[in-house]
């Protein structure tokens, strides 16, 4: 298949390209390199993709509307995986303009060109954050996700309606996958792992938020890349029990679903930071803190609907990840 991987120089997108390189499908990469984040980080996974002769890469920004018709019409995909969005609910609260211009105006013109050319099936990124204000664990996405406390959280819900629109109008198949808190080496320098490792063997103090009584359902990016590809070679369907009287968020009458995705494993920060120390051999010093606005307390994926579906099934443990992520750090930054 020819697939479109947008934000392949990203984290996500960079490894999920990866994977469909290996088994032989034809990628075509796009990403605008925003310097965000360190653009020498999105240069290094471009360049691993390029050694592929089965990959090509577009520098286009998603919200280059004209770009994208083009793009689309000369390429003729078969399917879209959508990866690259503003990301970061903090940086969300300091620039929301950034967040329309990508995770909306994008998303459009994602959506548009797969309409207008014969996409099998999109697959988009949304996230944990939809779920907001919910205190109901796990988190199902049967469940209303109606109060998002951050507006990163608002434009994944956003998209999620854009894309059912899409697939009510147009019998476009789009399938939103949530991701819940992913880690793992050619991670972003903006989360946590990345910043905890970075400082302890910086020998500096480390922020943690909430006093360190979050849970996050963190998820090694190897299992959530197994889930993406395999949602994606699972074309998404109407659900013939879906009833407008009790309407099932999760799913619809269109050829439209979500899940979550994750390791289904909430793991306290304090663990969380104990792996890292214990792989690096060092403690951190920590600068104990309250929670941060738009953040929520804990996270916990209720993952059945898509182990039901696609067979999906995460298996790498917090101690393994976290290791893998340090050994490529070390090896990267020297």
């Amino acid at each position: 298949m020819k697939i479109l991987v947008t934000g392949a120089a990203g984290f996500i997108g960079f490894h999920t390209a990866r994977q469909l390189l290996e088994r032989g499908d034809t990628v075509v990469g796009l990403d605008n390199f925003n310097d965000y984040y360190d653009v020498a980080l999105k240069e290094g996974r471009a360049d691993l993709l390029a050694g592929y002769g089965n990959f090509s890469m577009v520098r286009l920004d998603l919200a280059d509307r004209a770009g994208m018709e083009a793009l689309f019409a000369e390429e003729k995909f078969d399917k879209v995986v959508n990866l690259a969005a503003q990301a970061g609910v903090r940086y969300s609260i300091e620039n929301p303009h950034s967040y329309i211009d990508s995770n909306i105006v994008g998303f459009v013109n994602i959506l548009e060109g797969c309409r207008h050319n014969d996409v099998k099936h999109l697959v988009y990124a949304s996230s944990s954050s939809v779920y907001g204000a919910n205190t109901t664990m796990p988190f199902s996405i049967h469940q209303n996700v109606d109060h998002p406390l951050a507006l990163y959280g608002a434009t994944k819900k956003a998209n999620e309606l854009f894309a059912h629109t899409y697939s009510n109008l147009y019998g476009l198949p789009t399938t939103g996958l949530r991701f819940f808190t992913v880690y793992g080496p050619y991670g972003r320098p903006d989360m946590a792992l990345f910043l905890f490792t970075k400082n302890i063997i910086e020998g500096k103090p480390i922020d943690v938020f909430n006093y360190g009584k979050h849970k996050r359902d963190f998820t090694y990016v190897d299992d959530i890349v197994e889930g993406v590809v395999r949602t994606m070679d699972h074309t998404a369907e109407p659900n013939a029990e879906w009833d407008a009287a009790t309407p099932d968020p999760g799913t619809s009458n269109a050829p439209y679903r979500i899940y979550n995705i994750g390791n289904q494993q909430p793991v306290e920060l304090m663990d969380y930071i104990g792996a890292i120390e214990k792989t690096l051999g060092k403690t951190a010093e920590k600068n104990l803190l309250p929670l941060q606005p738009g953040d929520v307390p804990d996270t916990w994926a209720d993952t059945e609907d898509l182990a039901t579906d696609v067979g999906y099934q995460p298996s790498t443990p917090i101690e393994v990840g976290v290791k893998n992520f340090v050994e490529w750090y070390l090896a990267f930054y020297k």
